[in-house]
């Protein structure tokens, strides 16, 4: 993990299904839940999934607080 693929939860979107538009950062536990049971996609996205269920599961959401008014 490093400070920019903390800054890119913030920004990219994710670009399908139920919460498409929505930032990665701001997806919901339980979907976040789902791929980490299915399997992340592959690539970039799946790297960041994976790192939002991470802060997500271990409950460290507030770690991104302070990125938030740095974009």
């Amino acid at each position: 993990m490093t400070p920019e693929h903390l800054l890119l939860l913030l920004t990219r979107e994710m670009p399908y299904g139920k919460y498409e538009g929505r930032k990665i950062a701001d997806l919901p536990g339980h979907y976040l839940g789902w791929f980490a049971r299915e399997g992340f996609p592959r690539g970039e996205l799946g790297e960041l999934l994976a790192l939002m269920y991470e802060l997500d599961h271990n409950d460290l959401r507030a770690l991104l607080d302070p990125l938030r008014g740095a974009r």
